[in-house]
């Protein structure tokens, strides 16, 4: 099993950059929700993982061969299916009071984002019911078996979200030419962000 320094190293293997290219994405619809909260909502699942964690209760397994991805993430709690829609509804119905129903819904879409991303790229870890209840078959499609194609659809997912939130700062209200620069800022800004979020997923930091 993995201690908390080898977690904090990057060696479990992460989609950071595929889960914040869809979350600027989004953000060119839902202008109302704050493109922090979007961020955060896509890595909710992983934020509560990290305390579980270090507490021992749920645990990272290397894999024999290595390479990208390289481990079991033995999340049955906060990564079951069960809890991953809980955690969902909840945090829906949390951001609706703030940024009303429809950026309740997307903030809860984005949410459960992360379990269905994970799904894809997951090796089979990922169980229905909390603890693996019921001892039911656990779930993953192992796209981290195929680093190629991982980077490739994560690749895939930052340049829509550069293009979508780029669309979303060039139609912003403040369209002057004061304006200009402050908005190629953000977009360049976002850009490097996303790149550097890919580099540290490829190159398994962070």
């Amino acid at each position: 099993m993995l201690n908390c320094a080898n977690l904090l190293e990057g060696d479990e293997g992460s989609m950071f950059a595929g889960h914040f290219g869809l979350a600027a994405a989004v953000k060119a619809k839902t202008p109302e929700v704050p493109l922090w909260a979007l961020m955060l909502g896509t890595q909710l699942l992983d934020v509560a993982f990290v305390p579980l964690f270090i507490a021992g209760i749920e645990t990272i397994e290397p894999v024999e061969g290595g390479g990208y991805g390289a481990h079991l993430i033995h999340a049955d709690y906060t990564h079951s299916l069960l809890c991953a829609l809980l955690v969902t509804i909840i945090a829906g119905l949390l951001a609706a009071k703030r940024w009303g129903k429809k950026g309740g819904l997307v903030f809860g879409s984005i949410v459960f984002s992360h379990w269905l991303l994970d799904l894809v790229v997951h090796r089979a870890d990922l169980p229905l019911l909390p603890g693996n209840a019921g001892n039911f078959p656990v779930l993953g499609l192992g796209m981290w078996k195929y680093p190629y194609m991982t980077i490739a659809m994560e690749a895939v997912l930052i340049t829509a979200g550069i293009i979508m939130y780029k669309r979303s700062v060039a139609f912003s209200a403040d369209n002057t030419v004061r304006g200009k620069p402050l908005r190629l800022a953000a977009i360049a800004a976002m850009s490097v962000f996303l790149a550097a979020a890919l580099a540290a997923d490829v190159l398994g930091i962070g």
